[in-house]
């Protein structure tokens, strides 16, 4: 096993470069064995351990052995202890999905604070074949089904070619010492129940049935990066990004015979389940969306809008006589002038008399109206925005200026004709909306 071990890991060159490398250790079997291998090899690492006070002594036992081990082995070991009950209370969810994000942001921060290239984890081929199962039973697509991937950012898997039975018997035969996890054996998680009863009966079905597994497993991730260089191309044609958004004609779209799988290929990345629902847009009324928890996919006209969920500010600004500028949300300057010079969209000219500080920047809503510069008769807001003919995003990201309750500046737009400079006027406020 160490000969396959070092041909497996000669093309990360940790060798050669005298990688420095972080274990992950929990005490167990795979863990150890990937100690020693590593040791074995003369590879740099140190040796990182979390306890988290789940399993009483039987955690506290785990922590000695893996300081015994960094000891033995004269390696710079790293323990931190986590009350994970606790802590899983204050911030909710489930104890197992908050010890994972504990660890890895605590190896995160060894990795920054002292130089380690790459975290190394014990994952072998029975955690990808288990892997595989849980996702195939909870539904899936192509993404799902191939396995454990070998790296992913930072974070290595060296085990990955390397069965449970393998790595047993070669720690049997160099005499290692290593713990068991009691909760392993517990079958009312899904994967034990999985690794100890249906695993099993697939060994009995085919003698050799994890090697083919491993095979079909292979040729999966094959044809899954195939299928995700060929969404990448789809996506080039079909997406055209401005800013924030991501624009899709819906004629372009329709020519490729678009089905709920085709919606969940090209969109499954954003987060959207509701595959029905994702279909229906395309001949749904303008306005009509669905959302995820990250992003919303919107009917609009012709073209289906995909964009990050932002939540509407209610959020009040306000500006005082003192302010010449201000950054948030807005950037707008202010300047006293005599007369009017520069013109332009996204600058306006208001009597300095004919307003109250501090002004109001705020969001628009429904129900808002102001006077046309030029025009003595109200117009709403709403009914501006629909001749301007802006989508359902960028009228969410309008703003208005107001003294008090009364608009001066549908802000990049048109001001209002009630603040207008004029004859009598002694003082000038010039406003400037900037980098729009």
């Amino acid at each position: 096993m160490l000969k396959k071990f070092e041909k497996h890991i000669e093309k990360w060159r940790w060798q050669e470069n005298k990688t420095p490398l972080l274990i992950a250790c929990s005490g167990g079997l795979d863990s150890v064995t990937l100690v020693h291998l590593c040791q074995q090899l003369n590879l740099e690492f140190a040796i990182a351990h979390c306890n988290f006070n789940l399993r009483g002594l039987e955690s506290d036992a785990d922590e000695v052995l893996v300081r015994l081990l960094g000891e033995k082995l004269h390696k710079r070991t790293f323990i931190k202890s986590f009350d994970t009950k606790k802590i899983t209370e204050q911030i909710g969810g489930s104890i197992q999905m908050v010890a994972r994000e504990l660890r890895y942001d605590w190896f995160d921060e060894l990795m920054e604070k002292y130089g380690y290239k790459a975290l190394l984890t014990a994952h072998q081929s029975n955690d990808s074949l288990e892997t595989f199962l849980i996702n195939l039973s909870r539904g899936t697509g192509l993404a799902g089904l191939t396995g454990i991937p070998e790296h992913n950012g930072a974070i290595r898997r060296p085990l990955l070619p390397f069965s449970r039975g393998e790595i047993w018997n070669y720690a049997k035969s160099e005499g290692l010492e290593w713990r068991e996890d009691s909760s392993n054996t517990d079958t009312k998680y899904l994967r034990n129940k999985i690794r100890h009863e249906l695993v099993p009966k697939l060994n009995e079905l085919h003698p050799t049935f994890l090697q083919n597994f491993e095979n079909t497993l292979n040729r999966l991730t094959v044809s899954e990066r195939l299928l995700h260089h060929y969404k990448i191309q789809l996506q080039e044609e079909l997406f055209k990004i401005e800013d924030d958004i991501i624009s899709i004609e819906i004629e372009k779209l329709k020519k490729h015979k678009p089905d709920q799988n085709w919606m969940y290929f090209l969109f499954s990345d954003y987060g959207f389940t509701q595959w029905a629902d994702a279909l229906a847009l395309l001949n749904a009324e303008s306005g009509k969306e669905i959302r995820s928890q990250t992003h919303r996919l919107l009917k609009d006209r012709n073209h289906l809008l995909l964009r990050e969920l932002k939540s509407i500010q209610d959020a009040i600004f306000f500006i005082g006589e003192e302010d010449a500028s201000i950054e948030e949300p807005l950037s707008l300057e202010f300047k006293s002038t005599t007369g009017i010079k520069e013109l332009g969209a996204d600058i306006i000219y208001v009597d300095y008399n004919k307003i109250n500080f501090p002004l109001v920047l705020r969001k628009w809503k429904e129900g808002d109206w102001f006077v046309p510069f030029g025009m003595s008769g109200r117009k709403k807001v709403a009914k501006l925005l629909k001749d301007e003919k802006l989508d359902v995003f960028a009228k969410e990201n309008i703003w208005v200026l107001c003294n008090k309750d009364e608009i001066i500046w549908v802000v990049g737009k048109r001001s209002d004709n009630r603040f207008k400079v004029d004859k009598d006027t002694k003082k000038v406020l010039k406003i400037t909306l900037k980098g729009n």
